[in-house]
């Protein structure tokens, strides 16, 4: 595999020519925060929180799936960045019902500790409070639409890392919401495995274990790549 040579703000880097941006600055220790991105799950730049500027390009790129180029020039952390990551975040609680204080995954939520990354102390948009349904009728977990973000992580994890494909993406635009199988009741689905792929991948209290109450959501992030890279090697095949 050829290498690739890059500056990532001011840090010569080298990479590989497969890598994409992110790669690349994690890598070289370089923090580019993200939500939709999820190690072990193919990248869809659906957040957009990974923007960054590349020089001779004019608008923002995604870095989780933007690939590395020969002489590249990237900046993660400009004026112009800042500004448009606060105000996607704020855009995120104020689309949905975010409140972190009753939520299972307080202090262990990707959303909560990216807006205390930030500086995010105050919501500039008016809030929408739209009416959302809590799905617990799955024997093992729960979907709780008020705090989901739309990453789509669980339903890449539930098409391309279980194979199941219960979950997927409904509606469009502000209407868009998770649904498992033919939009009807997550624990009348025949498809669902219950393996629980789908609720380790979630950033958020949108997906948990049902019983878990305040703060006690907790996830193992690395288990997801830890599959997929074993499949890749397959070191479970005889």
């Amino acid at each position: 595999m050829a290498a690739k040579t890059l500056t990532i703000d001011g840090t010569m880097v080298g990479a590989g020519e497969d890598q994409t941006v992110l790669e690349a600055a994690s890598d070289a220790g370089i923090r580019i925060p993200t939500l939709c991105h999820l190690d072990g799950i193919a990248p869809v730049g659906a957040c957009r929180l990974c923007l960054v500027e590349v020089t001779g390009v004019n608008k923002l790129l995604p870095a989780c799936v933007t690939k590395v180029t020969e002489g590249m020039e990237v900046r993660t952390n400009t004026e112009r960045i800042q500004k448009y990551r606060r105000m996607i975040l704020e855009l995120l609680f104020a689309e949905r019902n975010h409140f972190c204080a009753v939520c299972v995954s307080n202090g262990r939520c990707e959303l909560q500790n990216i807006a205390a990354e930030l500086g995010m102390d105050h919501v500039r948009y008016e809030y929408r409070f739209p009416k959302l349904e809590l799905d617990v009728t799955h024997r093992l977990f729960g979907m709780d639409h008020n705090r989901c973000i739309l990453c789509a992580r669980c339903v890449r994890a539930c098409w391309y890392v279980e194979g199941a494909g219960t979950l997927n993406v409904a509606g469009r635009g502000v209407n868009s919401h998770i649904i498992a199988d033919l939009n009807q009741p997550w624990g009348d689905s025949d498809s669902c495995t219950s393996c629980g792929k789908c609720v380790q991948s979630c950033p958020t209290g949108a997906l948990f274990y049902r019983g878990a109450t305040v703060s006690e959501m907790e996830r193992d992030r690395d288990r997801l790549e830890y599959i997929v890279t074993a499949r890749e090697k397959k070191i479970w095949i005889a």
